[in-house]
């Protein structure tokens, strides 16, 4: 198989997390922002990544979107299953971690790496990758807010991981997977780094459980 992706998408992590659960071998392609879009068109009609490419007799040729990659690897390979207990529940927070928690902390995570960690990466390419995402996606002082009362209300709802292993029942889900991946840019952002230690605990041990290189910050 082999999986599109922009190497620093927190959704293409969700997608890397979920082969390595499930323990599929893949290749992984990095593209290049903006040329991206003249090979994913052709290919799914989208623009957006990850894309997996099955590259077997008889699968699809491409599928598009974190979730239905996720779906595709549930029947490709049943076990061990994303949905081991409370199915319904776990797409639903997957849901809105993807719709809702995954926009805020790309809001939050690009405005801080435009600010106070510029550092982090100083290079002119760099420069231009955040300002091209900031404009992009509308990140301004309001957008920004809004993202950090979501992050605030998200860290509320994942609060158990600071007493039990997992989010729902008694397994490993898609849930805890999508947490891992779309919360991981903040582990380089001292304010959540030192507030939430608990948060970083689990995501660094989902990584290591599927085999994942463990996001900046974690390493």
């Amino acid at each position: 198989m082999l999986l599109l992706q922009f190497s620093t998408s927190h959704y293409c992590r969700k997608a890397r997390l979920a082969l390595g659960f499930k323990q599929i071998d893949y290749r992984v392609e990095n593209l290049t922002p903006g040329k991206h879009i003249f090979q994913l068109k052709p290919l799914t009609g989208l623009t957006t990544v990850p894309v997996l490419l099955p590259e077997k007799p008889g699968e699809p040729a491409a599928i598009a979107d974190s979730t239905r990659i996720f779906a595709y690897l549930e029947q490709y390979a049943p076990q061990p299953s994303f949905y081991p207990e409370k199915p319904t529940q776990a797409r639903l927070l997957e849901d809105w971690l993807d719709e809702s928690i995954g926009t805020a902390t790309r809001f939050v995570y690009y405005d801080f790496r435009a600010g106070a960690g510029k550092s982090i990466d100083p290079s002119l390419a760099s420069k231009l990758l955040i300002n091209l995402v900031s404009f992009s996606y509308g990140i301004t002082p309001a957008t920004v807010q809004l993202a950090k009362a979501r992050l605030k209300m998200a860290m509320e709802v994942l609060s158990v991981w600071e007493n039990q292993p997992y989010l729902i029942g008694d397994g490993l889900s898609v849930a805890d997977l999508t947490a891992a991946a779309l919360l991981s840019p903040l582990a380089l952002i001292p304010e959540y780094y030192q507030t939430y230690p608990w948060l970083f605990t689990r995501i660094r041990e989902i990584h290591l459980l599927c085999g994942e290189t463990l996001p900046p910050g974690l390493q």
